[in-house]
């Protein structure tokens, strides 16, 4: 009896010992004397900050730019030729890693890198039937990245415009045609419209000049009780953005889901994870890859959603903002 106690306590201890050592042990240095090459490829100027924080958090983690990294910035509009063009051009330089966003930058970037083991860091993506990804904790390939909440984000929009317009019945919901991340979202918010007998109009455009024209189209046939701006890149971009503002203000809708400011142009609230922060999570999984830790077997990370709200905006509208709609605000803007 205390020989098999003696044997236990010895498994016991080596356990132990060998727990501590794994949980302990240094990761890999830097290699010194490495000079690292990194692709950006900003795809929406919408989150350049993103880029900002990716870069100041490398640099706490050892990566003095100019020093041991470089970063080779490249901003494109959304257009899949033009990433495709730009990846290719990283391949050839043969960067040692691709930071990118948002997600059908991260889509193209992730096809155009296939078989090159050039590994890949998204951020400000969607990972929801985009095949982005193959599971969070195993993303595979040569991605892994920080990934949005997905059609999360939208119902929590809609919840905050129910809130805002508890009366509401008609909802418009414009985005850009064709673009990957819509549909899951379209999808989650199918359900809970129709639970809550409100109609839904989704006005897909291509350009801010083409829904501008939508929207007085649709105006024609009856307005809405207020406009719901989803995750996608057209209602980021300035002139989209204003053109549904002044919509919107013509003929008094509310209009929120992303906040922006454009000169006087200013939407109601948004809820949007912040780019900086997500660039500092990416830099954390980029150090990871360059210490040899491959990039499909790094469990993607999830960020933050941060929710925004304009109380003068509303107040402007003559809207009643719920005091517990204030109190869940990350930001109030005054």
């Amino acid at each position: 009896m205390k020989k098999n106690i003696v044997v236990a306590l010895i498994i016991l201890v080596l356990l132990v010992g060998i727990g501590g050592y794994l949980f302990l042990k240094p990761k890999a240095s830097i290699p010194p004397g490495k000079v690292f090459h990194v692709g950006v490829l900003s795809g929406l100027d919408f989150f350049l900050p993103t880029l900002d924080g990716f870069k100041q958090k490398m640099a706490e983690l050892g990566y003095v730019e100019g020093k041991n990294i470089t970063y080779d910035v490249q901003k494109a509009a959304p257009d899949v030729a033009t990433y495709r063009k730009t990846v290719n051009k990283f391949i050839t330089d043969n960067v040692d890693l691709i930071f990118v966003y948002p997600t059908e930058a991260s889509i193209e970037t992730k096809t155009t890198t296939k078989g090159t083991n050039i590994p890949v860091v998204f951020t400000n993506a969607f990972t929801e039937d985009t095949g982005l990804i193959e599971s969070v904790r195993a993303p595979g390939a040569n991605v892994t990245g920080v990934r949005w909440v997905g059609p999360d984000l939208a119902l929590q929009r809609l919840e905050i415009m129910r809130e805002l317009v508890p009366t509401m019945k008609q909802l418009w919901v414009p985005y850009l045609k064709d673009y990957p991340i819509v549909k899951s979202q379209i999808a989650a918010l199918r359900p809970v419209v129709a639970k809550t007998g409100i109609t839904m109009t989704e006005i897909p455009a291509t350009t801010a000049t083409e829904l501008a024209a939508s929207l007085n189209t649709h105006a024609k046939s009856g307005l809405p009780d207020a406009i719901l701006g989803i995750a996608e890149p057209l209602m980021v971009t300035p002139d989209a953005f204003v053109a549904t503002v002044k919509f919107a203000s013509q003929h008094a809708i509310p209009f929120g889901g992303v906040y922006m400011t454009v000169g006087d142009n200013e939407s109601l609230f948004g809820v949007t994870p912040q780019s900086i922060p997500q660039g500092e999570q990416a830099a954390v999984l980029a150090d990871k890859i360059l210490r040899g830790t491959p990039a499909g077997t790094i469990p993607v990370v999830s960020a933050e959603g941060y929710f925004q709200m304009s109380y003068r905006a509303a107040k402007k509208q003559g809207l009643t903002v719920p005091e517990g709609l204030l109190n869940r605000a990350d930001e109030i803007i005054r």
